[in-house]
């Protein structure tokens, strides 16, 4: 007989408390038929028996059903407790955003934690903790901030959601200012996550002193080992090379863990995205001729394929570029995959006649996608190439008609070629399917 029939016999004898730690053993070790089993013919399930079932479901991304089995719960006259609440809340916080923009989820977090309160359950720094990350994701920091305020010794996870919330919305400068606090004021010794996150922020800002302090100040506190540049290595390396201080990114590199290629995609998209392309393809260059590489059987992989043709675009090296693809298949056996397809596109239409990047997509063993057509529009929008970008045009309607920016740019294409008429009927079809340009938005940074 199995565990849980046995366990359905203690019923006779009141022993509920044995098949609760069975229902939460099961649930803990991720069998949820066992723990289900048992939950079912639990005739009064109590609170404990309902956090393991909901815990199961708040672990493994099953946000929908830890919601609709806590409304369950509730119907049954179950309160809930501190304990019950973090799950359902973390539930909440990723199912913000739903049909409509509505803040569906987010309003019933709010209201559970509301409940809470009423019950006379004082939240512990965990629930504050879901409950600041659900408003961040609702983008209401403010209030947000106002519950952190609450929580009476703010852990190292409070003082990372709250940095980590900021850092989502953008709000660089004030990461720095709230990193600040938490290591002057807050008693709390940063990790290596919460370094990451101040990284970031010196990276988009950019700020490079407070880089650099960040870096010295990890490589003080840090156990040693290596560990802070394997986990905050590749923010540091993008950080520097977001600053032009590319001596300092190749100093981050040499002392980074060199036998896995995240290492190199890092140093290789840094260069990119810092319009260094022509250190990303030297850096590639040297990790395709490394014997080191090749003896511990390290290998490019989509990413740095993708970064390198990135590279290749933005410098005009066509000829490389597609001698780069064809290789992908041919000497490393990699399948391309649409990102891929696309840079080629992009590629090919930037530098002249757009008959090539046709043809190639005609030749694409995948259906393009927006990103496809997307670069060969920008292209025609470029070169006023009438035609093609109506083709590029209309296959972007196709996949996303409610889109404005599509219209927009075919009325552009016909106007600047004086066909007014057609602009007219872009124009009307526009407005008949209700898509609207959104307003422009710009922001500056004034002083340092």
């Amino acid at each position: 007989m199995s565990l849980w029939r046995k366990a359905n016999n203690l019923w006779s004898s009141g022993i509920q408390f044995v098949v609760t730690k069975l229902i939460q053993l099961y649930a803990d070790c991720d069998d949820l038929d066992s723990s289900r089993k048992l939950f079912d013919v639990f005739p009064k399930p109590n609170v404990f028996a309902w956090t393991a079932i909901l815990g199961f479901f708040s672990r493994n991304g099953m946000y929908e059903d830890c919601l609709e089995n806590y409304g369950l719960m509730k119907s049954q006259g179950v309160s809930e407790d501190h304990l019950v609440f973090p799950e359902v809340m973390k539930a909440c916080a990723q199912l913000t955003w739903l049909d409509g923009g509505m803040w569906v989820h987010g309003d019933s977090a709010l209201q559970l934690f509301g409940g809470l309160k009423l019950e006379g359950i004082k939240p512990d720094v965990i629930t504050f903790n879901m409950l600041m990350d659900a408003y961040f994701r609702m983008g209401l920091c403010d209030e947000a901030s106002k519950v952190f305020e609450q929580i009476e010794a703010p852990d190292i996870i409070s003082w990372t959601t709250l940095i980590s919330g900021y850092s989502r919305a953008g709000k660089y400068a004030t990461c720095l200012i709230i990193f600040k606090d938490m290591v002057n004021g807050g008693g709390i010794f940063p990790d290596v996550d919460s370094l990451s996150l101040i990284l970031v922020s010196c990276r988009h800002l950019p700020a490079l002193m407070c880089g650099k302090a960040i870096h010295g100040y990890g490589i003080k506190t840090q156990q040693p080992g290596g560990r802070f540049y394997r986990s905050a290595g590749p923010d540091l390396m993008t950080m520097y090379a977001r600053c032009d201080s590319f001596h300092y990114a190749r100093t981050v590199f040499a002392l980074m863990d060199r036998s896995h290629v995240v290492a190199w995609n890092t140093m290789i998209l840094a260069f990119v995205e810092s319009e260094s392309r022509d250190l990303a393809l030297e850096c590639f260059g040297c990790f395709e001729s490394s014997q080191d590489m090749k003896r511990v059987g390290v290998h490019a992989d989509a990413l740095t394929f993708t970064s390198v043709l990135s590279a290749c675009h933005h410098s005009g090296l066509v000829e490389e570029g597609i001698e780069l693809f064809e290789s992908m298949t041919g000497e490393y056996g990699f399948v391309p995959t649409m990102e891929h397809y696309s840079c080629v596109v992009n590629m090919l239409a930037r530098v002249g006649r757009l008959e090539a990047p046709i043809n190639f997509i005609h030749q694409m063993p995948l259906e393009p996608d927006k990103s496809v057509w997307g670069a060969l529009l920008t292209a025609c929008l470029d070169q006023q190439n009438v035609e093609v970008g109506k083709l590029a045009a209309e296959k972007l309607i196709q996949l996303e008609p409610g889109r404005a920016g599509h219209y927009v740019a075919l009325y552009s294409i016909y106007a600047e070629a004086g066909r007014w008429d057609d602009a007219v009927k872009v124009r009307k079809e526009m407005e008949g399917r209700g898509s609207v340009k959104p307003s422009g938005q710009s922001w500056i940074t004034i002083g340092n």
